[in-house]
């Protein structure tokens, strides 16, 4: 992103010499191979944004093979019994919370995302909570519990059971009878969410029960009309939880009606405690695809890994047998996921009793497509001024989803020029309610920095922010939500690499980007003449050490002008390069390239006026076209580490754009920030 003032609009005029051919390039091509779909469960759900977990035992983590099957296949974790109310506050007010951090610490460390089970629930609630008598005092011995330990966790749980199985069995689809309800009555759910919200506004709070799977019953009505009556009241409630503790027949057959319903209420629904007596591998797959079939099934957790750490350990209910071996209901998942099980080691005929293979022939519906659809969100973040910032713009967002929220970077620009935002939120819908902290305020420091780009380095265990100042410069910070925690700037070179000084011409040297692959760090950098640079170091040396820059590419001027993206496409060896043109009709767009390497050759794939990666006229905007601009923004990710990995389908990009009748000073431009979503997706 130039630092300098720049032409907001250009006309056709200007760029007759524009080409779409294939990017020049200085090494060979290298053939990429063919996208295939995850072969892990907690991968295979993040390519369309939902999770698989598990229930996870704080006595088990000793156990290398359960562990082992945890960090390969789950990428959401729910504590069992540690997080439960007799664990956490055994006497009044003494709160223990060693084997619930074990967990939460554990996970947050994988990048796996912590579901919080249980706050308020009549079972296991440890003798002196059920002993209490006044309404008063148990009404305030609630509301500290949930406070304490929500505020424990708050930033790191996604999402929380406030509630847990409140309603009764049977006919009556009324409030089962316990300390709470008898003492405080039907209201000590709406208290308890209220007190929720009030603990971590950004945690989503759900309603929790079993038995609420088929839609025709009364104990399903009953927590039906209480979401139906909490949303039109305005009772903070953002997702129910349906267990599915099933029978060997598996969901019953109007599962995916009640999740349906449940969701049209304005809630997420969320499949929590997953088993089924014998593992039906079609009992299983029904369940998985009653979830994929509805947009705000969010994601599925299994209670428990092997069947012998299952609590129906006698029926044998879940994905992996009793020695960690997957079992035939774990394929029939992943394949409802959309995934391809893995075929297991060649191996005498007599010893093979693992998992089947894919089917032979079986073909890869998320490789990445040669032409692109989207649909456009309306203005999703728009600036925020305050006393010391009059902010005209906010551009070049970089975008993570971590512990259940996204955290967002980006430009803000004024007539005094640029520097750096930070916001996050759960939900896209609360994107344009979420507080900016002005990075200005703190080390980063005032003066220019612009386009950002955070990541996290897994092995130093820091949250990397890039940004260009004169230089390519970064910040660090243990604490992605956190912030004042960045360091002072510093930079990547000693001064401008002479290649780039040799080739800039009229242009400037902005929008910095960084990859890594196992042995090497890559840093892209554009120069708005028509290049596009790429340095390395050895991987152990990042941050230090970036020399060899070359030109990785080139085009004319406004053909590859600037905003490069590189990215890893998840469970393949293919590398996806999106760079920002400039249109005839002045108006910006992205192309786009794929290599089989960070250091090899692009190969054109959907990179002409006439067949763009994403411009105007391959966007819908069902909520009325607020721009023709789609401008420099950021895929959203599977992951948030220095690989950089992407899903290879239902692609969502995170961009910006503005009124297209707007002009003048290039500073002064009211950019604003959207949402891409891809709609021509195979899987």
């Amino acid at each position: 992103m130039n630092p300098l003032k720049r032409l907001g609009r250009r006309r056709a005029s200007v760029l007759s010499l524009l080409a779409v051919g294939a990017l020049v390039t200085p090494v060979a091509a290298t053939a990429a191979p063919d996208a295939v779909r995850a072969s892990t469960l907690g991968a295979q759900a993040a390519q369309s944004g939902r999770y698989f977990g598990t229930a996870v035992a704080a006595g088990r983590l000793g156990d290398g093979t359960y562990t082992g099957i945890l960090d390969r296949e789950f990428n959401s974790v729910t504590p069992e019994n540690e997080m439960k109310w007799d664990a956490t506050e055994p006497s009044r007010g003494q709160f223990t919370f060693g084997a619930a951090d074990q967990i939460a610490n554990r996970a947050q460390a994988r990048g796996q995302r912590l579901r919080g089970h249980t706050l308020v629930w009549h079972s296991q609630l440890p003798g002196w909570v059920s002993s209490i008598r006044d309404a008063n005092t148990l009404r305030g011995v609630m509301n500290n519990h949930i406070t304490t330990v929500m505020n424990r966790y708050k930033g790191r749980i996604h999402s929380w059971d406030v509630v847990n199985e409140a309603f009764a069995d049977g006919g009556s689809g009324q409030h089962r009878p316990s300390v709470f309800q008898n003492l405080l009555g039907d209201g000590f759910i709406e208290q308890a969410f209220r007190t929720a919200r009030s603990a971590d506004p950004a945690a989503k709070l759900c309603y929790n029960d079993y038995n609420i799977e088929n839609w025709s019953d009364a104990k399903t009505q009953g927590v039906y009309r209480m979401v139906r009556d909490f949303k039109a009241r305005g009772v903070p409630i953002d997702c129910v939880g349906l267990q599915a503790h099933f029978g060997t027949g598996g969901p019953p057959s109007n599962f995916q009606t009640t999740l349906s319903n449940f969701a049209a209420l304005g809630v997420d629904v969320q499949i929590t405690e997953l088993d089924i007596a014998q593992a039906s591998p079609t009992a299983y797959a029904n369940t998985v695809r009653a979830c994929m079939n509805v947009a705000r099934c969010t994601g599925i957790t299994v209670w428990g890994i092997r069947d012998s750490d299952s609590w129906r350990a006698t029926e044998n209910p879940l994905l992996f047998d009793r020695g960690g071996n997957k079992k035939p209901a774990y394929n029939a998942v992943l394949t409802a996921l959309g995934g391809t099980p893995a075929a297991p080691a060649a191996r005498p005929p007599t010893a093979n009793r693992g998992t089947p293979a894919a089917p032979r022939g079986a073909t890869d519906a998320a490789a990445l497509p040669s032409r692109y659809s989207w649909s456009s969100s309306g203005t999703l973040i728009a600036p925020k001024p305050d006393a010391t910032h009059n902010i005209a713009g906010i551009k070049d967002p970089t975008v993570v989803q971590y512990n259940g929220k996204y955290h967002v970077f980006a430009s803000v620009a004024s007539s005094s020029g640029y520097n750096l935002v930070y916001l996050n939120f759960t939900d896209w819908s609360q994107a344009g309610s979420a507080t900016h902290h002005y990075l200005d305020r703190t080390a980063i420091g005032s003066g220019y920095r612009a386009a950002p780009q955070v990541f996290y380095h897994a092995q130093q265990r820091l949250w990397y922010l890039v940004y260009q100042t004169s230089n390519a410069s970064f910040s660090t910070n243990p604490d992605i939500s956190n912030p004042n925690g960045w360091s002072a700037p510093r930079n990547f070179y000693a001064s401008m690499p002479d290649i780039i000084r040799q080739n800039i011409g009229n242009g400037h040297w902005v929008d910095m980007w960084v990859i890594c692959d196992s042995a090497n760090c890559y840093l892209f950098s554009s120069d708005d003449n028509g290049h596009l640079y790429r340095s390395q170091t050895a991987a152990g040396q990042f941050p230090n050490g970036f020399t060899n820059t070359v030109i990785a590419a080139q085009d004319s001027k406004y053909a590859l002008f600037e905003a490069s993206n590189v990215y890893k496409v998840h469970g393949t060896n293919q590398y996806l390069l999106l760079v920002e043109a400039i249109g005839s009709d002045g108006r910006r767009y992205f192309r786009s390239w794929t290599s089989g390497s960070l250091a090899g050759s692009w190969t054109p794939l959907a990179a002409s006026e006439s067949n763009p990666f994403a411009r105007a006229n391959n966007v819908t905007f069902p909520s009325g076209a607020w721009t023709r601009d789609i401008s420099h923004g950021e895929m959203i990710r599977a992951g948030y580490d220095q690989t950089l990995t992407i899903p290879s389908c239902r692609l969502q990009y995170l961009y910006q754009g503005m009124n297209p009748n707007a002009g003048g000073d290039y500073n002064l431009l009211p950019w604003r920030l959207g949402l891409l979503t891809q709609t021509n997706s195979t899987c």
